[in-house]
């Protein structure tokens, strides 16, 4: 079943995430944003809800293939901290891309995520593990030892059957790819919210 937190976020506060995002990458391009917008923003920012701690993750795209993607999934910081500091990351931070560069700013289409907490998924084997996921609605976290990965709930687009999820999923965590099938693994499931300009 879905875990949603009751904190839920408006499509308008979604975009003022969006708009935090993109101003903080601009900011690190040295870009200019006039006073009057970034005046705008922090007093956008005052709602309560942007200082609830939440993971998030924020995700660029350029011409609809991937450009960055950084994020946290413990709720350790504000959510608005959490979209400055991975907007940062998923822009210059992201070892599998090169920098962004100032040329590339207005080509970058920005999405980003807010977590829920993830709770843990007890299982008793691989079929019982597929039989408890929920494609399209939940995030997974898998860990074996020093190993571990996420997939957001979003790249269900791009593996909509659950074994291919789980398999790719212990593979970018180093893992063989069907380490799944058996229980040694830590699974925990997570849903988010996201936003996409």
């Amino acid at each position: 079943m879905p875990i949603f937190s009751p904190d839920r976020l408006s499509p308008e506060q979604g975009k003022i995430l969006l708009t935090l995002a993109r101003q903080t990458i601009a900011a690190r391009l040295d870009q200019p944003v006039s006073s009057e917008k970034q005046q705008s923003l922090e007093k956008a920012l005052q709602d309560h809800i942007f200082n609830t701690a939440r993971g998030t993750f924020v995700t660029l795209h350029k011409q609809g293939e991937l450009r960055g993607c950084i994020g946290t999934i413990a709720p350790d910081e504000s959510i608005a901290e959490g979209i400055r500091r991975n907007a940062v990351n998923a822009a210059f931070g992201d070892y599998r891309f090169a920098n962004l560069t100032a040329a590339e700013l207005n080509q970058i289409d920005i999405e980003v995520s807010i977590l829920t907490d993830p709770a843990p998924l007890d299982y008793s084997d691989g079929d019982d593990l597929l039989s408890k996921l929920h494609p399209n609605i939940d995030g997974v976290i898998i860990r074996a030892g020093s190993a571990s990965a996420t997939f957001l709930p979003q790249v269900w687009e791009q593996l909509p059957r659950p074994e291919d999820f789980l398999s790719h999923l212990c593979s970018k965590a180093g893992l063989p790819s069907d380490t799944w099938k058996n229980n040694k693994l830590e699974v925990q499931i997570y849903q988010v919210q996201h936003f996409s300009e």
